[in-house]
């Protein structure tokens, strides 16, 4: 019988995405919250749990629950509230995300991050901006409506994609890194994360 070893790798990931959720959830002590709103972690959080979670669970389960209780916090500490209306479709668009990366990112190299990035914004543009539609008076809720939303979040969504390139090339790059040095992290040599 073949003795088990301990293989740090799930809590190695764990602590790089906890790491990034720390800056997250202080951006609404910035003085320009307002400003850096979008230009988050949480895209760079799905990606990076689809790119190296092999379980489903933990795939999708930490990247949602960090996005929960982020906005949690943030609603809490920040005065804008969580249970906005259509709020439901961001979650989707993020499990989405989360799907993306897993199916596009078999192997992490820059480019398969560049164009999962893009892609898993695109998705996130076009699903989480449904959820204006069911504020009244935001939007009309029509395909124009639709439209004109999703031509006024293109500034919101570059700084998503900024956030999601910036944040991501930290995470991917620190446990690509940590891989090299240590390749017991790397999933030939574990099957649990």
């Amino acid at each position: 019988m073949s003795e088990s070893k301990f293989n740090p790798r799930t809590i190695i990931l764990l602590l790089i995405i906890i790491f990034v959720s720390i800056i997250r959830v202080a951006a609404p002590f910035s003085g320009d919250f307002k400003v850096i709103a979008n230009f988050s972690a949480v895209g760079a959080i799905a990606l990076f749990g689809g790119a190296y979670f092999n379980n489903n669970i933990k795939a999708f389960a930490f990247p949602l629950l960090i996005l929960l209780l982020s906005d949690l916090f943030i609603a809490k500490t920040s005065g804008f509230g969580f249970f906005y209306g259509g709020w439901y479709w961001t979650y989707i668009a993020f499990i989405l995300m989360v799907f993306v990366s897993k199916v596009m990112m078999n192997k992490v190299t820059v480019l398969s991050f560049i164009t999962t990035s893009v892609a898993a914004v695109l998705v996130h543009w076009i699903i989480s901006d449904i959820s204006a539609m069911y504020i009244p008076g935001l939007y009309a809720p029509t395909l124009a409506g639709y439209w004109t939303c999703l031509v006024a979040a293109i500034p919101f969504e570059l700084k998503f994609l900024y956030g999601t390139f910036a944040y991501g090339a930290i995470m991917f790059g620190a446990f690509e890194m940590l891989k090299a040095k240590y390749p017991n992290l790397s999933l030939t040599h574990s099957r649990v994360a």
